[in-house]
């Protein structure tokens, strides 16, 4: 059932099918910035990490009851719709500003939540909006991932009060590492464009643990930050997932696990 909303009506009787079949979720976390030209930065100097913290939310291994060979095929259902996917990075938050306003004219949207993009700067809150992970399975995983958003966007903060900033990487080459995350999770290799070569996905979140240390006693947010060690340590959602399956063949355990995983702890 979809829920009986103006912005949901118009959203089906624009994308049809790709629309009534989106029976998807996901996680989107915002992280606060004191001015929108801050959110830009931020945002294009993030975009690099989104496949490594999508691969720690990995959570959607089954579709319409089989296995689809992916840990996450979420992102290849949303990939449907338009306007989705790793963003460009914008020269200032004026030249996006302007890319909306063309998009608005031109009868493609009616305001900016339409762009569904796996990261933007907020159209009417002044935050950077995470889009890109999975509905982790259980609290402790989610709040981790928030956490480790976060640290990521005060590193970058960090770096820019000093005139430095990472480098920016284009958009097919975080696709490529956006794809390889959806396809194999934390079992796989992502590709570290500064070496030029293939790299273990655990190492290199191993990596971005050690890039975003320097804030965390700032922000308070160790105990969450460690909880990371453990999904890199039992795997993530997809993983247990697959594992119950692979002991049970049957989707009904698998159901049952999850519900009662979600608050485990807390």
């Amino acid at each position: 059932m979809i829920t009986d909303h103006q912005r949901y009506n118009e959203i089906i009787a624009e994308l049809q099918e790709a629309a009534r079949s989106n029976l998807i979720f996901g996680l989107h976390v915002h992280v606060g910035m004191e001015s929108r030209e801050l959110a830009n930065h931020i945002a294009n100097s993030t975009r690099y990490f989104l496949p490594h913290i999508f691969a720690l939310s990995t959570n959607s291994p089954f579709w319409e009851g089989r296995t689809t060979g992916y840990k996450s095929y979420r992102t290849k259902v949303f990939d449907k719709f338009p306007r989705t996917g790793i963003p460009d990075a914008f020269e200032s938050i004026e030249a996006y500003d302007n890319y909306v306003k063309m998009l608005i004219k031109t009868n493609c949207i009616d305001n900016a939540k339409k762009i569904w993009w796996d990261l933007r700067v907020h159209p009417f809150f002044n935050t950077v909006e995470f889009r890109i992970c999975d509905i982790p399975m259980t609290v402790d995983e989610t709040i981790a991932i928030a956490a480790l958003f976060q640290a990521i966007c005060a590193r970058i903060y960090m770096l820019r009060s000093k005139n430095l900033n990472y480098i920016q990487y284009s958009r097919p080459l975080i696709n490529e590492n956006k794809w390889r995350a959806s396809r194999y999770g934390l079992d796989g290799y992502l590709i570290d464009f500064g070496k030029e070569e293939e790299v273990n996905t655990r190492a290199l979140i191993y990596e971005l643990l050690d890039f975003v240390d320097p804030v965390i006693p700032h922000l308070g947010s160790q105990h969450r930050i460690d909880y990371v060690h453990k999904i890199l340590e039992n795997g993530t959602g997809a993983d247990r997932q697959l594992a119950v399956f692979e002991e049970t063949k049957d989707l009904a355990h698998v159901a049952k696990y999850i519900s009662n995983s979600f608050l485990h702890g807390i």
